[in-house]
């Protein structure tokens, strides 16, 4: 994978091109773009790039279809962790009767387009050997199986781990936090406790198909990828009560003339700047994200609470559109993982956003998280070009209700010390009070240096 002139291409070497030419025969690739499994690519001219710039011995290279947001398993709510799940078994399966095989199952070969999972690997593809096990039966395991099931079954909180293993949860950790209960789910017990069981045994060899070693026939293998599709389809979770899940219907101090004020001011604001993507920061189950997505082509709907990027994500697949909800705690944010700290990008590496969103959040940055004006002022600047925020007086019942339990240390945040803060980093457009209420939106432009 290499960029030029800001495009992203991909190389196919020499060594490759058996494979490749064997699924162009096969029409695979056509297939696959066309329902929707596999991202889209053009095929380019080798000679278009300087010589030397392509390594080794070239093929082909292709030109992928352009996801316009990159996110990580550790981001995505459960059921968009199990949706790329059984899209990349729809997808072993799908090769598997074509004579191909997947060689990777990461989570991370997953991106979402459009409100769906796409897998992004073109190149995963490889031949099948009759009676060769799944070469990536672990690795889906332990990006997929393992942390569905801790979630599921013991905390959601759990999925986090993918943060942590950036290969995937560890198969005999995931048996240690797995409650014995379930012990009882054959699935789980085969393909997670025994499967761990397995790799303990085999910790010194280097095979990573299946625990069962030696030759299975591909009727065999389509069984054990149904038993997986299975096991994944058994799983699910259902959020608890959650501070904010309904917070618009039952947890705001805003009267029903207000929040519809406070809806066109958002729209009337966005209408004002002309930008491609928004970034809306605690966006709780999206309803200002669905009026931000009316005026740009992607909207990241971040939100710290997993119950309502699960339930923007459920009603964001079912319209389709182009909003992806996504897990941030913006007192943590993701940073660089991976070798050298550049495999995956940190939160703040994949902005700037076109326009960033911050409605009904600068209160529990201050006080809740103790983090000052300023500070919340350069990061908000760091992120987007544009800024749309909310500003809540201490007078409001929720920054009132957040003071209850601590002593009121912060004499800086009044709406003097707020623009003030602001207006050394960005320029003010227009500033609106929202009806009913003692809050006021502000659409500010960040000051380039």
């Amino acid at each position: 994978m290499f960029y030029y002139e800001g495009v992203l291409y991909r190389q196919i070497n020499a060594e490759y091109r058996p494979i490749y030419e064997k699924a162009v025969d096969a029409a695979l690739h056509e297939e696959l773009i066309r329902d929707g499994l596999l991202v889209g690519h053009d095929e380019v001219a080798i000679n278009m790039f300087p010589r030397g710039r392509l390594p080794g011995d070239p093929y082909k290279v292709l030109r992928p279809q352009k996801i316009p947001f990159i996110s990580y398993p550790y981001e995505w709510s459960f059921s968009q962790l199990k949706d790329a799940a059984l899209l990349t078994l729809t997808l072993q399966k799908r090769v598997l009767v074509e004579g191909f095989s997947l060689s990777d199952a990461s989570a991370y070969n997953v991106q979402f387009l459009n409100s769906r999972p796409v897998f992004i690997d073109t190149l995963s593809l490889e031949e099948y050997t009759e009676g060769a096990p799944w070469v990536a039966y672990r690795q889906f395991c332990q990006h997929f199986l393992a942390p569905l099931a801790l979630m599921s079954l013991s905390d959601i909180r759990l999925g986090q781990l993918l943060r942590c293993y950036i290969d995937g949860v560890p198969l005999d950790l995931a048996a240690r936090l797995l409650p014995k209960r379930s012990l009882l789910r054959l699935n789980i017990a085969m393909h997670i406790f025994l499967h761990a069981r397995s790799q303990s045994r085999h910790r010194h060899t280097t095979t990573t198909g299946t625990p069962k070693q030696g030759r299975i026939s591909k009727r065999s293998l389509l069984a054990l990828l149904q038993s997986l599709e299975s096991c994944i389809q058994a799983l699910s979770w259902k959020p608890k009560d959650s501070e904010w899940a309904d917070y618009y219907q039952s947890n705001n101090n805003y009267s029903d003339s207000g929040i519809e004020n406070k809806e066109a001011l958002v729209g009337e604001l966005m209408s004002k700047i002309q930008v491609n993507t928004v970034w809306d920061l605690g966006a709780n189950t999206g309803r200002f994200s669905r009026i931000a997505a009316r005026h740009a082509e992607t909207v990241i709907a971040w939100d710290a609470d997993v119950a309502c990027v699960e339930g923007n994500y459920i009603a964001t697949r079912a319209s389709g559109g182009s909003i992806l909800p996504l897990y941030v705690d913006l007192a943590n944010p993701s940073p660089g993982t991976g070798w050298a700290h550049t495999e995956r990008e940190s939160f703040v590496e994949r902005g700037p956003a076109g326009c960033v969103l911050a409605l009904g959040l600068i209160h529990h940055l201050r006080i809740s998280n103790n983090t000052p004006l300023t500070r919340i002022a350069d990061f908000l600047a760091g992120i987007g070009t544009y800024l749309i925020i909310e500003f809540v007086p201490k007078s409001d019942s929720q920054v009132r209700k957040l003071l209850r339990t601590r002593e009121d240390i912060f004499s800086d945040y009044t709406q003097d010390e707020f623009l003030g803060a602001f207006q050394s980093r960005f320029t003010l457009i227009e500033a609106r009070p929202i009806a009913d209420t003692d809050r006021s939106i502000y659409l500010f432009r960040r000051i380039e240096r």
